[in-house]
């Protein structure tokens, strides 16, 4: 039973990572952030608390790896549809914003299916 769940979240994590949107939209830069930092911030803020850990989902949408366009995210954050608080300026300046991006963007994609011998036939 237990080996079902974990195939079962691993199968849901390897196909979910195919349905992200692309990274940036052509033109569209993200500001310089800090990475580490970000992290930081993600979790002292309690952004795992939905997303996860690495941001790979949990009631909280995936938002790693390959994040949506920054000017999405930025505009998500600051004027949220949904059960997700806004996090104002006051709450989350541009640089923490710019820096949690960085986080997300560091996040590594997750293995290919045909690299995991448990899923192998």
């Amino acid at each position: 039973m237990r080996l079902s769940i974990v195939l079962l979240v691993i199968l849901t994590s390897v196909c979910l990572a195919g349905a992200q949107v692309p990274a940036q939209a052509p033109g569209a830069a993200a500001p310089a952030g800090d990475a580490q930092n970000g992290k930081r911030i993600f979790s002292s803020y309690g952004c795992y608390q939905c997303h996860g850990y690495e941001a790979h989902g949990g009631p909280g949408p995936r938002l790693a790896p390959r994040p949506i366009a920054f000017a999405a995210f930025s505009k998500y954050l600051r004027q949220p549809t949904g059960e997700m608080p806004p996090y104002t300026g006051k709450v989350v300046s541009d640089k923490e914003l710019a820096d949690i991006y960085a986080f997300l963007q560091s996040i590594p994609q997750p293995p290919p299916v045909n690299s995991i011998p448990l899923l192998r036939n």
